[in-house]
């Protein structure tokens, strides 16, 4: 039930937050991100206060739960995203809890290099009208940007935790994609042996942290984020080696193989696909950030 808040009091509470966290050197832009994850304020009527002249503000939780789970963030290191249940990616808000990995910004990338490459394809119809997988689907994000960028495709979502799952099913339904979504509860390609030769597309966002790195990671990251979506084996290219070993009995000839990896991990995937033998059109993609984010490849005609 919404709670209603005068301005002033929330004004209070959003200069003590603020406070707390510039106490602890924690972002202070986080609190005004957080307080519209519990609210209808703006982000326009935080930055200039134009919140405080209004005699009620109806928050999600009581003040009470509102500085709880400030302490949280500050003092345990709980993601925001976490604490409000949401985040923002591409044009979906999706929701995400701590059984699945937080979409990133850079990720958004994945759907416009896959859309690009879909449009220079030799089987292009194929592809805009095919079987798409998101392997390791986690809050469902890649898989509805393929299902945006793709209004004809059918995509796979596939997860081996069941939590992730049902995350990812509900994102599908608030966003009017449940429809043209699967989801299969498996390792990797496992789900989809019935589709061997047929899928246009596989996608993929795996783990590839080095086991030994995780634990130098930020606190938010290795404390809080699920482990299975982060660690990669002791080079951070298990899964991407399995993916790479696996993927090419199920695409269709000149399909396409994209995934995204961690820096300075391009250059030996790319090694790796080209030694595989199976794949052709190797490129590496860089993020807004010039970082080697990204590799694709087609299965040879």
């Amino acid at each position: 039930m919404p709670v209603a808040i005068s301005g002033q009091a929330l004004y209070r509470w959003r200069q003590w937050a603020i406070q707390l966290a510039k106490e602890n050197n924690a972002d202070q832009s986080e609190v005004d991100w957080f307080l519209q994850g519990f609210s209808q304020l703006t982000p326009l009527s935080l930055r200039l206060n134009t919140y405080q002249d209004q005699p009620n503000i109806l928050l999600t939780i009581s003040l009470h739960e509102l500085t709880e789970k400030w302490q949280q963030r500050i003092g345990q290191s709980v993601p925001v995203q976490y604490l409000t249940g949401e985040v923002p990616w591409r044009n979906f808000l999706l929701t995400v809890t701590p059984d699945v990995l937080i979409p990133r910004p850079e990720t958004e990338l994945i759907i416009d290099i896959a859309t690009k490459l879909t449009a220079d394809s030799p089987i292009a119809r194929q592809e805009y009208t095919g079987e798409w997988a998101d392997l390791g689907t986690g809050s469902g994000a890649i898989a509805l940007g393929l299902a945006g960028a793709f209004p004809e495709a059918t995509i796979h979502a596939v997860d081996i935790s069941e939590s992730a799952l049902k995350i990812a099913q509900y994102n599908a339904q608030k966003h009017n994609l449940g429809d043209r979504i699967t989801f299969c509860q498996g390792s990797w390609l496992s789900p989809l042996t019935h589709l061997k030769g047929q899928l246009t597309g596989i996608i993929s966002n795996p783990p590839y942290i080095p086991s030994q790195t995780i634990a130098t990671l930020q606190p938010e990251v290795a404390n809080h984020e699920p482990h299975l979506a982060l660690d990669g084996g002791p080079d951070g290219l298990d899964c991407i080696r399995h993916l790479i070993d696996s993927s090419a009995p199920y695409l269709q000839p000149g399909g396409l193989w994209l995934i995204e990896l961690m820096k300075g991990q391009a250059k030996t995937v790319a090694s790796l696909l080209s030694q595989q033998g199976n794949y052709n059109h190797i490129n590496i993609h860089l993020d807004l950030s010039g970082v080697d984010r990204f590799v694709s490849a087609h299965k040879a005609l």
